[in-house]
């Protein structure tokens, strides 16, 4: 018997683009994930994810080293003809595919070649604009929630796919973005592909969300679809991993630097 919940569920997939991160990831000889990979794995989940409740919601948000940019759905989406649809439709036909996984399918693949050779900056970063790709889930939850008919409840949350290593000049800009989402009600779950993030471990610690670190890029598939794919109703009936030691280190407003031990200022807070 199909599991069927009385509210729907607004997936938000933040994904690490950084091309410094996936780059080296090709240079490694077992080559476990690629950025190919990882992207058609990424479509699997997220139409399983749709697949699991016809009002089941879904958005990708691409967290680049110099921009964000949404995935799907596009910003264009909603001012397509007809004819786009029926064209999606026809090139469908052939395989019996449901037509919303193949615009899903076909608008992501389509943004991340657009974000490839749209980046024509030339500068490298170890980093990922992260928190500002978190604060636009926020924002497009806020306006999915306003724009509910009939006031439909729904639960949101949103998952994280990080490999690039984290800087500390986000930490105030993520650590609102954290309480933001503890106000709204809004889970966060982060799935490590490789460095520890100490800023994701206190977002899942303080949201009730899932924090995890692949032990092995190629079963990345499997990790998403029995840890993440289950929202948190489901998932207080099974068994998953739990955070187990989080560093909760702040850091200091002049350099940026984690700290175990600061003063902090009566007036502002900063330390």
């Amino acid at each position: 018997m199909a599991y069927r919940s009385d509210e729907s569920s607004l997936l938000i997939v933040v994904l690490d683009t950084n091309p410094v991160w996936w780059g080296q990831q090709l240079s490694k000889p077992n080559r476990d994930l690629t950025f190919t990979n990882c992207i058609e794995e990424l479509l699997v989940f997220c139409n399983s994810h749709l697949m699991m409740d016809q009002r089941n919601k879904l958005c990708v948000i691409a967290a680049h080293p110099s921009k964000n940019k949404f995935l799907f759905p596009k910003s264009e989406l909603a001012d397509e003809t007809a004819s786009d649809d029926s064209e999606i439709m026809r090139q469908t036909k052939s395989d019996g595919q449901y037509e919303l996984f193949a615009k899903v399918s076909e608008t992501i693949r389509e943004e991340v070649k657009d974000l490839i050779f749209s980046d024509t900056s030339g500068e490298l970063h170890a980093d990922c604009m992260l928190s500002g790709a978190m604060s636009m889930a926020l924002c497009y939850i806020n306006r999915v929630e306003k724009e509910q008919l009939n006031k439909e409840s729904f639960s949101s949350r949103i998952l994280v796919i990080k490999g690039s290593e984290d800087h500390q000049s986000q930490y105030m800009n993520f650590m609102m973005v954290i309480f933001t989402a503890q106000k709204q009600n809004t889970i966060i779950d982060a799935c490590i592909l490789d460095q520890e993030s100490s800023l994701l471990q206190q977002a899942c610690d303080i949201t009730n969300g899932i924090y995890l670190k692949i032990p092995q890029l190629s079963g990345l598939l499997q990790y998403l679809l029995c840890v993440f794919l289950p929202d948190a109703k489901i998932r207080k009936k099974m068994t998953l991993p739990t955070n187990v030691k989080i560093d909760y280190r702040a850091a200091c407003f002049c350099h940026r630097n984690l700290v175990d031990i600061g003063y902090v200022c009566s007036v502002c807070l900063s330390s």
